[in-house]
This record gives C-alpha cells, structure tokens and sequence, in this order.
C-alpha cells in the first residue's frame, strides 16, 4: 500500500468517511421510522416505502448487514490513516493516527450523521435502501452466517425471541397517541375516540338505569291509566311487567301500538302478545362487549342482572353511545333531567344520577372506582346515613344535601369551586 500516492490514499479515506455516514444513518433511519405511516405508504405502494418495508421484515438481516458494512469501512479506514500517518510522520503517526480518526468517526461516522437521520428517518430512510437492499443481495451468505452465530449465542444465554408482534400498540399506549394528537384531530373527534377505547374499562353496571328508575306497563294497573301512561310516556321501548318489575313480561314497542290506538282495539292482552322477549345482560359485561351483542342479536335494550337472576336495572344502546359521543340532547339549555342549573350558578342534582354520566355532562372527574351513583359515592363518602342540610366537600366539589329519601340521598346542591356554600351541618372525615 506504499506504493499508492498519498493523494489516492486520502481520497480513499473521505470515501470510506462517507461510506460509515451512509451506514450509521442508514441504521438510525430504518430503526427510527414511524412504522404506522410506512405502513400506510407501502398500502397505497409507495417504491420506496414498500422496500424499507421489505427490509424492515427481518430486522437481524438488515442490522447485520448494516453492521457488517460500517465496521468493514471503519476497519479500513483506519488502516489506510495508519499508513498515512507513517508516511507523513513515521513510526509516531500510528498513535497520532488513531487518536485523530476516532475523533473524526465520531464526529462525521456517528453522531452527525444518526442524530440527522433521527431527525429526518423517512427522508434518509427512502433513499438509502435503494443501496441497502442489493447490498443485503450481495453480501446475505455473510450475513446469514452472522445471523446464525448470533442466534447461538442468544439461545445459549436463554433469552427468548420477541414476538412479532411487539411493535403493535396496546390500548394504553393508543390512548396515549390519541391524548398527543391534539391540534391535529378535532377536540370533538379525539374525545369520541378515547370514548371507544374506554368502553372496556366500562361495564353495563356502571351505566344502567337503577331498577328503582325504571319506566314500565304496569298491566296490574287500570286500561284506562294504562292508555294515559302511553300517551306521555318518553320513552319508545318499555318493559311490561305486573306489579313490579321482578314479574316483568317482555319489551314494548310503542310503534306496533299505533294502529291499536287508532282503531280503538287496545286490550292488556293486546299489550302482552305485542310485547317482544326479554334480553338479559350480566351485570359485567363490558360495554364493548354489549355493543358487539346488541348488534348480533338485533336488540336496542336489555334488562341488567346480577349472579343471583336478579335484576338491577336497566341498558339501552342510547346509552353505549353516549359513552362515545357525549349525552343525547335537543335543547341546549337542559343539561339532563337529572340536573338543573340553578341561578346562583350552582346545581341541583338528583342522587339517584350515574357518578359517570355526571362526569360526562358536566366536566367533572369524580370517582368511578367504587359506587355507581352519586348517592351511593355520598354515603361510601361519610360511612353513615346523613341528614337535609348536611355539607361535604367531596373530591374538591363542595355539596349540600337537600332531601333524604327511603335513606337515600334524594337531591344535593353541587356548588361551583370558587365559592363554599352556607354551611349548615359539616361532615368532615
């Protein structure tokens, strides 16, 4: 090597400079690409991102042959600097040699050229494979042999395979995507989509309608107060029941009613023959989950029940919605029939309303862990049964009860927190 002209020498040595910044970006590309738009190029057959998409499939090849390439170069280079040191300085050029090339590497092999292919993947990415892969052609008996002494070495030391899968998001870490996306999906969107992810964190229970609520036929009642029940009755779905909702019958369609109604033809047996079978739903079946069943079995509502049989409440395909797409209203001013907004700004709240659903309507973050309803949250609160009057700061939100029930909290004021309300009996714990 002598024999060749310095110049060629130093030459050589900037190509093989290039070479390891070619081979260090490479790699810092390939890894650092956001697999989900590659992914998304390569569908709408994307040249470049279909390679890259290619290369990536078996990552040890690509990283082999990567390696294989820069420590060759490196190897090389710091041969020719040797002889060129000597050259120019002798036998004292070897150290000053290898002290000024690893310097140089660093700089212009390693970390220039990866902390810019970290910044810019898909644009060093896209390119480089034009290189990588028949480069990977070329040099794969190597590479393979590489592959397979790494491999005997990773069995050797126990340690397993990752899946193939690994790189696949989980709920949390989509959740956590969604959260970042800000600015870049619509408010409205982003919260209806963290709503999907989190119906399987919900169960029916935690949004049904309490037995105690719900809206039914009595047919032990009069025809006359039934027929003056339909007429008012909200609701386009009942159950049919007598005498209490444990001997209920079936769900009532009130639109196969209406011909009835019209030819005057309308007799409680009438009503029982119109009534469609009851559906069931265990108390915790997810809310994904009774989506996905209410869809299979063509139904809009179930009655909840527990492990005895036993019913609990009530659950409507309104109801799974509206954990996505936010409460279900046509007046702006009526936040929920349950909620009444007082003049003083604060809010007259009936106990008996979903600790979720109240979340939901107004912003607020009470806790969802343990009872399912704002009396039930109330009394898990203060671990006795409270009397009218009664004041509580619960979470930061400072509540008042009005009216006791049956032992129940019937109706509370829930003030704003910029302001406490006129304290009458304190509960503190």
């Amino acid at each position: 090597m002598s024999d060749i002209p310095l110049s060629i020498l130093i030459g050589l040595l900037i190509f093989l400079l290039l070479a390891s910044a070619f081979f260090s970006a490479s790699e810092t590309s390939m890894m650092a690409i956001n697999r989900y738009r590659l992914r998304h190029l390569a569908a709408k057959k994307h040249p470049a991102a279909q390679r890259v998409s290619n290369l990536l499939e078996h990552p040890d090849r690509l990283i082999g042959v990567i390696l294989l390439g820069n420590n060759f170069v490196n190897i090389l280079a710091s041969s020719i600097a040797t002889v060129i040191a000597v050259e120019l300085m002798g036998e004292a050029g070897i150290a000053v040699a290898a002290g000024v090339l690893t310097v140089v590497i660093l700089i212009f092999g390693e970390v220039t050229p990866k902390t810019i292919a970290a910044l810019y993947p898909e644009k060093i990415a896209f390119p480089t494979s034009w290189l990588i892969k028949p480069l990977l052609t070329l040099l794969y008996p190597l590479v393979w042999g590489l592959n397979r002494s790494s491999n005997v070495i990773i069995r050797f030391l126990k340690l397993s395979q990752p899946e193939q899968d690994s790189h696949r998001l989980s709920t949390d870490e989509l959740r956590t995507i969604v959260h970042e996306a800000e600015g870049i999906i619509p408010k409205r969107h982003q919260q209806m989509l963290l709503g999907i992810l989190d119906l399987e964190k919900v169960t029916v229970e935690d949004i049904m309608i309490p037995r105690s609520e719900i809206v039914g036929i009595d047919l032990a009642l009069p025809l006359e107060e039934i027929v003056e029940q339909l007429g008012i009755v909200q609701h386009t779905r009942l159950p049919l029941y007598r005498e209490n909702i444990d001997n209920v019958i079936g769900i009532l369609h009130l639109r196969k009613l209406l011909r009835l109604f019209r030819e005057q033809e309308l007799t409680k047996e009438v009503l029982e023959k119109a009534a469609r079978e009851l559906y069931f739903v265990p108390e915790g079946t997810p809310l994904n989950t009774q989506l996905l069943n209410f869809q299979r079995h063509k139904r809009r509502i179930g009655l909840v029940v527990n492990e005895y049989g036993d019913i609990q409440g009530l659950v409507t395909l309104e109801d799974i919605l509206e954990e996505i797409v936010g409460e279900f209203t046509t007046n702006p001013d009526c936040l929920n029939p349950n909620i009444h907004r007082q003049t003083d700004g604060s809010f007259l709240v009936d106990g008996s309303i979903s600790v979720r659903e109240l979340n939901r309507i107004m912003h607020w973050h009470l806790p969802t862990e343990g009872p399912k309803t704002l009396n039930g949250l109330i009394l898990d609160y203060l671990e006795v049964i409270p009397e009218a009057g009664t004041s509580l700061r619960l979470q930061g939100y400072p509540i008042e009860i009005i009216q006791m029930a049956n032992n129940a909290v019937k109706t509370v004021r829930i003030y704003s927190n910029r302001w406490h309300p006129p304290l009458g009996k304190t509960a503190r714990k």
